[in-house]
């Protein structure tokens, strides 16, 4: 049996719903610099709550990318937090709901879940409209989230202690 590293960088979001969609556009960008790279897959879903444990089972680590609305910070402005962090964090954003409960749930059944979880989220101005296009400064964000995402992927797989391990 292999000890190679597995993490799974994983982009939530709706491309339906205007800013909603960059966690969506990132993982396009992650995977697209990743192709054939081991270790590290990409993913994206518009799923959130308990779908996402089809998702993470099985990886050793877990990038998730999605949008967040603070309304404290400028648009645009990438955040990157650990999952003990998201608890003491006043967000808007549908997807975050029950990821550690997911998480904690798949750790009860005995799945194997990620020892380590990072969050890297974009601040947006509309998560809400339904519209195609994100505006202006979320789309300039993409490529820096996405390699945010990267290295904290290959961090995981280099140095699995960089993040605080998830407890339950």
């Amino acid at each position: 049996m292999s000890n190679a590293k597995r993490v799974l960088i994983l982009g939530l979001g709706n491309d339906l719903l205007t800013d909603d969609a960059v966690g969506l556009h990132v993982a396009r960008v992650a995977g697209a610099r990743l192709a054939g790279e081991p270790g590290v897959v990409v993913r994206e879903t518009m799923e959130m709550g308990l779908a996402l444990l089809d998702e993470i089972v099985g990886f050793d680590g877990l990038v998730i990318v999605d949008s967040i609305q603070t309304g404290q910070a400028p648009v645009g402005q990438i955040h990157e937090f650990d999952m003990a962090a998201l608890a003491c964090r006043r967000i808007s954003t549908p997807h975050f709901l029950g990821v550690a409960e997911t998480l904690a749930l798949g750790n009860r059944l005995g799945l194997g879940m990620p020892g380590n979880v990072w969050i890297v989220a974009v601040e947006v101005a509309d998560p809400f409209t339904l519209a195609t296009q994100m505006t202006s400064a979320v789309e300039q964000a993409v490529d820096a989230a996405a390699t945010r995402a990267i290295e904290r992927a290959h961090g995981f797989m280099m140095h699995p202690s960089l993040a605080p391990a998830l407890t339950t």
